[in-house]
């Protein structure tokens, strides 16, 4: 029998559209490692978003797997070379979340031009200072991009109102300039940004990319975003960047170390937490009410193509 378990917890119109393609589906999000490891064997798909990694232990215990359905944007938690060893299908789903992303990109970016989180505190703490908020217009400042896929392109899409000049940079993509956004080199993206943004996903190549040197080469103060990957950003190397005035301010959903007590135990956590210039999010630019249902639409729709 074709069998599905369901490991996380995903909206219910995956394990609805799977039945209704003739899977039995066990839909078990309490379900623990060790118990999936116990049970796998039966499966021909798993469902996870990221609960724990699909490692080798995971393959090595599930012969008879066909697929790994992964709720988000990426699969830096799933050994894709075991995967594609064993002719295992990797789905996932950044069709539908990249609006959230770009979304909350763009919330970020706006908080930080306009010193919403301080002014906000301040108030409440009996102080109202006008001149020490006075803050950035978007008008006419040039964004750059690293990365244009589903993400770096919705966060375009979300700037079209804005009046900005939208410069991309992607390793492995040319002839991509679009209505949104215009394809440039490395060196245009350091000389001319007054916005950098990332949305490019956690690789060996990519891991702790940008550092105190990557930071040093660009040739203007800068508003920074990340709503990619934690491990991309060398979270010293922001605090440092702020602290030489590179860095007018930092939006971070992701961290190089997330959740707690691992977070707090970091050298340089109590310094970013009382940083002004920083806004911190808790990895949630991809999961909104509305990405909860579309991602779970996406991958069943890719179910269906696989079958």
């Amino acid at each position: 029998m074709k069998k599905i378990l369901i490991v996380d917890d995903l909206h219910p119109v995956f394990k609805e559209r799977a039945i209704e393609m003739g899977y039995i589906v066990d839909d078990e999000p309490q379900i623990t490692r060790q118990q999936t490891l116990e049970r796998i064997k039966d499966y021909v798909g798993i469902a996870v978003r990221t609960k724990f990694r699909i490692d080798a232990e995971i393959f090595a215990a599930a012969p008879n797997l066909k697929f790994v359905a992964r709720a988000g944007a990426g699969l830096d938690n799933i050994d894709d070379k075991i995967a594609l060893e064993r002719n295992i299908v990797l789905m996932n789903a950044p069709e539908g979340n990249c609006d959230a992303v770009g979304e909350h990109a763009t919330g970020l970016l706006l908080s930080l031009m306009n010193n919403f989180r301080q002014a906000d505190q301040q108030i409440r703490n009996g102080i109202w200072n006008r001149e020490g908020n006075r803050g950035y217009e978007l008008k006419g400042k040039k964004v750059g991009i690293i990365g244009y896929g589903f993400m770096g392109q919705s966060f375009a899409k979300k700037l079209a109102g804005f009046e900005v000049d939208v410069m991309a940079y992607d390793k492995y993509k040319t002839g991509f300039s679009d209505a949104f956004a215009r394809e440039v080199s490395m060196e245009e993206i350091v000389k001319h940004s007054d916005v950098l943004s990332l949305h490019v996903p956690l690789t060996a190549e990519t891991k702790l990319m940008v550092d105190d040197e990557y930071f040093f080469h660009f040739k203007k103060p800068i508003f920074f975003i990340n709503t990619a990957r934690g491990e991309i950003v060398s979270i010293r190397a922001v605090l440092n960047g702020i602290n030489a005035g590179k860095i007018l301010g930092a939006g971070l959903d992701v961290l190089q170390t997330e959740k707690f007590p691992a977070l707090g135990e970091q050298a340089w956590y109590n310094e970013l937490k009382n940083n002004d210039q920083v806004i911190l999010t808790p990895h949630v630019g991809g999961w909104t009410f509305d990405s909860y249902r579309k991602i779970s639409e996406v991958l069943a729709d890719k179910l269906q193509r696989f079958l």
